[in-house]
């Protein structure tokens, strides 16, 4: 029988899995939230990068970083909670299979062992809860181990068509910047417009996004986001009343996007154009690169 600093330990760490769960809940079944485990963690590994994303244009590996720290840390998380549950109750809770030494058992190693194999649903089956609300709970943590994988692989899979999306625009822009007419068309303003609605709603749904770079600099949004601006501020200037109110209604969706840019991710302040130069810094695209020079196919 556990004693009452025992069931103190199953208690806290019955507090642990719990909080694992809402942070996965709120991160993929809840994705517009603010705050959360995830959220700040992605950020923190973000951060940590930014000198190594300068030199040597490592952006590309800032997604995959980021939420493979988010999924690990999970996977500790609920590890340690249910080792913290199974702990006091070892042995007694438990029948061990033919072949261990029941002497001695119910070390910190034999309850992370326990929940290591039950959280992967391995199912040694060499220790077998024996109380009534342990065979309960064991299952409870296998379930959760399946459901944290295929999480996981949703997670990542539904991250790739918002990638597409944005890679397809910036690849637009990048085009508009070599071969784009001088007075601006009003249906092209809008569905450049429209195409930069879709990436806040993105970033909006799935910030993870926002973490991932490109190798190819015509494929980066960063680095071309500033031919949008460019674009807007042109229409603005037109004699042509629809060009002009295509470019009042691309400036502010620009507004808009940099808005959700810097209140998510970069935390500076300022105008969007000096927000469009932070992002493009942020990932790794000097002020002086960001979609300004046209690419050796140009030339």
């Amino acid at each position: 029988m556990a004693s009452a600093a025992g069931w103190a330990a199953t208690a806290v760490g019955a507090a642990l899995v719990l909080f694992a769960l809402r942070d996965i809940v709120h991160t993929l079944w809840h994705p517009s939230s603010r705050g959360g485990l995830s959220r700040r963690l992605m950020h923190a590994v973000w951060r940590a990068g930014h000198r190594a994303r300068h030199r040597s244009r490592l952006a590309f590996l800032g997604g995959p970083l980021t939420m493979g720290a988010v999924v690990l840390a999970w996977v500790l998380l609920l590890v340690a909670g249910w080792t913290l549950v199974y702990w006091p109750h070892l042995p007694h809770g438990f029948v061990y299979g033919s072949g261990l030494d029941v002497d001695g058992r119910g070390q910190l190693i034999d309850a992370v062992y326990l929940s290591i194999v039950t959280l992967g649903t391995l199912g040694f089956g060499d220790i077998v809860p024996e109380s009534s609300w342990l065979r309960i709970a064991v299952p409870v943590q296998a379930l959760i181990g399946f459901v944290l994988l295929t999480a996981a692989v949703t997670w990542v899979l539904q991250v790739y068509p918002a990638l597409s999306r944005r890679r397809a625009l910036a690849l637009r822009l990048a085009l508009l910047q070599r071969t784009g007419p001088s007075v601006p068309d009003p249906g092209l303003l809008r569905e450049v417009a429209g195409d930069l609605v879709h990436v806040r709603v993105d970033l909006t749904q799935h910030a993870e996004t926002y973490y991932f770079g490109d190798v190819d600099p015509e494929t980066a949004l960063p680095r071309q986001l500033p031919v949008a601006l460019r674009l807007a501020d042109a229409a603005r200037c037109s004699p042509d009343d629809d060009v002009r109110t295509g470019g009042e209604y691309l400036a502010l969706v620009l507004r808009d996007l940099t808005g959700v840019l810097d209140r998510q991710f970069l935390r500076r302040g300022g105008a969007v154009g000096d927000l469009v130069t932070a992002y493009a810094d942020d990932h790794g695209y000097p002020p002086d690169d960001a979609g300004g020079r046209r690419s050796d196919a140009s030339s």
